[in-house]
This record gives C-alpha cells, structure tokens and sequence, in this order.
C-alpha cells in the first residue's frame, strides 16, 4: 500500500529523512548496489496474497547470497536533542528459513559502492531469523569504535515469522531511552545504558575484601545420625535366577554341570551413602561487598550520532524472496504512526484471508484432479472387463 500525498502536508512538522516506498521507476536511480562476486540482485517486485498487483516492495531475488544495496537519505543529519525513528515492512517467503532482513544507517559521507561487512555503521535494525534458535530482531549501536549488542535479546516468536507483512519499528530517545516494536507493539523498551553494555558497570566487585577462612558455603551435609545398616556390604549385586531350571536335554557328561543363569539381586542397592540434610553451619553463598566502579562515566549522549547519511540493505540470504517497503526515517513518532496506518495496517490480515482462499482453490482443484483419476480408473476397469468375454470366446475356438 503506498503512501499518498496528504500525509505529508498533514506531518509537516515533522522531519523526513527518507521515505522510501518503491512506487516510481526512478527507485533505481536512488538505489546503489555495492559490487561483489557473492552478491544477490534486488528488483521491485509485487507482494504475495495481496489486493493490489501494482503494489510492490524491494525483493532480493537470489538464494545464498549477500544483499548490499543502500540509499543515500534526501539530507543529511545529526540527531542530537531529536528522537530518531526507523521503520521498515517485509514479507518474507513462505518457509523463510535462515536470513538477515535488516538495515544499517551510516554516517554521512559512506561510499555506497564501498560498503561490506566491516563498513562503520552508526546503528543496525531488524530480523535476523535462523531456524527457531536464533531469530530475533537485531539493535546494534556503534559506540566508542564498538558495535555493541543488546544484552538481552529481543525474540521473535514463532507466528512472527509467518508469510506475512510485518512492521519494524526502532524508536531512539534523546533522553537515552528507546523501544523496538513490531507489528506496532513494543518487545522491548527503556534504557540504553542499562539495556546495552555501552558503559563500564556503576558497581564492582571489591578487590579487597576477602572470603573469611571460616566461611561455610556448603548448603548440604552428610547426615551424622545415618548408619549404614549391618550386612549391607555383603548384599551380592546379583544372584541365580531361582526360577531357571535346567533343561530336560542337558548332558552333565557333554555339558559339564547345570549352573543357574545370574539375574539382578533385587535386593542390592547400590554403594551406601548417607542422606543429605541441610547444614546448620550455612552462611550462604559468599560474594565480595561492592564499591563504586572508578572507571565508570556516565554518558548522557549514548543515543547521539554526528551524522546519518545513508541506509542500506546489508545481509545474507539462504533463502531470497524478502519484499521490504516504506522504509522510512524520521523525528518524529506520529508521523511513523501515520505511514504506518495509510501503509501496513491490515495487511497482513488482507494477506493471510487472500492466502486461504488461494489453499482452497488449490486443494479444491487437487480434489477435484483426483476424483477424475479415480473415475478414468474405473472406467478403464469396466472397459477391462465388458472385453474378457469375447476374448475368452475367442480363446475357446
């Protein structure tokens, strides 16, 4: 679904970095794709299970293969005091198995032809999905020289990762505090200091406080008052099986002596050890007292970049077919609300009803294929047998 005219006059306060939603022939002129001999074609082309055939999204078109294809934005900025928001739409294949589906932004001034895995980049966004253990939605801020990982991952779930158009939405504060949503809802917000390990940590570890000798920190002991019980060593692990006998046909001359074969003794237990009880002398885990960290400083400009000049698709594939569309970069969340109710809500349930009348027909016509087999089956099998007759007459002269 593309965007139409009266949305920008109705967020005209609002900064537009980049708007991107593919709808003129000229997308190609904007689009740089950086050469490489593992590198995959991107072309616009239509999304599945839609209404619309003419709307269509940016498609990277080859299996296996590196995508790196970038756009420079329409001016370029700094977001010092301003809320920074980025957000994309991508449909991926069915049974989209293992590939990136994110953007990085890039300080001003990138070469976009020159751009590979170990090109600076100010900030990283969007899915990363590998099988079920690793998908999830990448953050990664470049800080000090550091690309520097989410601690905690923001998950994608399982019907996350369906057919379907799905939104992408990084939100970065000025008072250092973000939200990454998806399908307009948040997965993981609050702070980027405490979200990140962009900072050295506020508390350490006390070098100088030592584990008294004394400390107990065994929770469980041997229980004192438990005695192995008298003759418990002398149990035999296994015994003859009382219930064998020996066989009529056996031949002590022949066979030597008829011995009964050994089965488990049910009445061994195994080596003897004493139960556990807890121990009255527990202090508990032990752990050095904290002091205040000297090489900790507080960054109050985490989220402030010098410039952004450029976005780019820049990720592998195993399995190509992702449409992304209405990429978009701004100040200003209302005006991300607003593309993204005229550009994506309700796609994605236009999609999935589109998709199951597509199934019906299809099993339908499966059906129907196979019923006109079975039929032309039985009629060659009645065929078969109105001519045995008369072959079995011809037989008989």
């Amino acid at each position: 679904m593309k965007l139409f005219a009266f949305l920008f006059a109705a967020s005209a306060a609002a900064e537009v970095y980049l708007s991107e939603s593919f709808g003129d022939d000229a997308w190609r002129s904007r689009w740089v794709d950086a050469p490489r001999k593992d590198g995959g074609s991107v072309d616009v082309a239509a999304f599945n299970h839609r209404d619309d055939a003419t709307d269509k999204g940016l498609k990277t078109m080859d299996d296996a293969r590196f995508y790196t294809t970038s756009v420079k934005f329409d001016k370029d900025f700094k977001n010092e005091g301003k809320t920074l928001v980025f957000q994309f739409t991508a449909q991926h294949p069915a049974k989209f198995d293992c590939g990136g589906a994110y953007f990085k932004l890039f300080p001003a001034g990138t070469d976009l032809k020159g751009i590979n895995g170990d090109s600076k980049y100010n900030i990283m966004f969007g899915p990363d999905i590998c099988g079920y253990g690793t998908s999830k939605v990448h953050a990664i801020f470049e800080y000090n020289g550091k690309n520097v990982e989410k601690t905690e991952e923001v998950k994608l779930d399982y019907n996350d990762k369906n057919e379907f158009s799905h939104l992408y939405r990084l939100v970065v504060n000025p008072d250092n505090t973000y939200d990454i949503q998806f399908d307009g809802k948040s997965k993981a917000s609050g702070s980027l200091a405490e979200d990140w390990p962009f900072l050295e940590p506020k508390q350490i570890d006390d070098p100088a406080d030592k584990k008294p000798a004394d400390w107990v920190d065994e929770a469980m002991i041997d229980d004192p008052e438990d005695k192995k019980p008298e003759g418990y060593d002398d149990i035999a692990e296994k015994i003859k099986d009382p219930a064998a006998k020996q066989p009529d046909d056996w031949d002590t001359e022949m066979d030597g002596d008829w011995e009964a074969p050994e089965i488990p003794n049910p009445e061994f237990k195994g080596p003897w050890s004493a139960k556990r009880i807890d121990n009255p002398a527990y202090k508990g885990v032990w752990a050095a007292k904290k002091i205040d960290n000297p090489a900790y400083k507080p960054d109050d400009t985490i989220y402030s970049y010098e410039s952004f000049g450029a976005a780019s698709l820049e990720v592998w594939q195993v399995q190509a077919g992702t449409i992304f569309d209405n990429i978009l970069v701004t100040d200003s969340v209302e005006h991300a609300d607003k593309v993204a109710k005229e550009s994506w809500e309700g796609l994605a349930e236009v999609e999935k009803k589109n998709k199951e009348a597509a199934d019906k027909v299809e099993a339908d016509k499966k059906a129907a294929e196979e019923a006109a087999k079975k039929e032309a089956e039985a009629d060659d099998d009645d065929d078969e047998d109105e001519k045995k007759p008369a072959e079995e007459k011809k037989t008989e002269l």
